[in-house]
């Protein structure tokens, strides 16, 4: 085994542990694909939804993008009440993972780009994402990944060394903000990958 290069682990949610995609939800509600992209691509856009995980209250959110496209009001309302719809499920080789890291006794904490609301019905419903050594959710720290704050929020509340700190996330810009803060980070492509890249830093997994 290699000389052990970081402390601890830090996971992006959505995209690594968490199968979340608003498709799993509007394909029962807007049967048509050409109709349901462009919904949630020029209603519910992206940039939309991130005003949520930087801490927008969810029926605030509903209620003004209502008063922009009213004949769309129960699809828009669904984002919000139908979101548990939008999770397949965890992935299975992540979570194995992350256990094995927990079992090990390395620390684990999470760094997610999530509103506050949906984070605490996440955890209820997947009770694993409630096992990290601490986490920093962007919706109740009002601040969003790539910028350079909520990394800082993470390395100081926690007391982390950031080099030896090991961050992932299925988002590029995301990675690229993490390096630019010091962490020792990885672009997740599959549990495999980042099994591997654990271990090539000492840390002690199965292969």
């Amino acid at each position: 085994m290699s000389e052990q290069k970081v402390d601890v682990v830090v996971f992006d949610i959505g995209g690594v542990l968490l199968d979340w995609n608003p498709d799993y939800l509007y394909a029962e509600l807007i049967p048509d694909e050409q109709q349901r992209r462009h919904f949630l691509t020029a209603v519910t856009t992206p940039d939309w939804n991130m005003r949520q995980d930087a801490g927008r209250p969810w029926a605030e959110a509903v209620e003004e993008l209502t008063a922009l496209h009213p004949e769309h009001a129960e699809w828009i309302a669904a984002y919000d009440t139908g979101w548990v719809k939008m999770v397949k499920g965890l992935f299975t080789d992540t979570v194995e993972v992350l256990a094995e890291l927990q079992a090990q006794g390395v620390p684990t904490y999470a760094l997610t780009n999530f509103s506050g609301e949906k984070w605490e019905i996440a955890k209820e419903t997947f009770p694993i994402l409630d096992t990290f050594t601490g986490e920093i959710v962007s919706g109740h720290e009002q601040v969003v990944k790539p910028d350079e704050k909520i990394y800082r929020l993470l390395v100081d509340r926690f007391a982390l060394d950031p080099a030896r700190t090991f961050f992932t996330d299925d988002v590029q810009r995301n990675v690229d903000g993490a390096r630019a803060a010091g962490l020792d980070a990885e672009l997740f492509t599959s549990a495999a990958d980042l099994r591997t890249h654990l271990r090539d830093r000492g840390l002690p997994l199965k292969p």
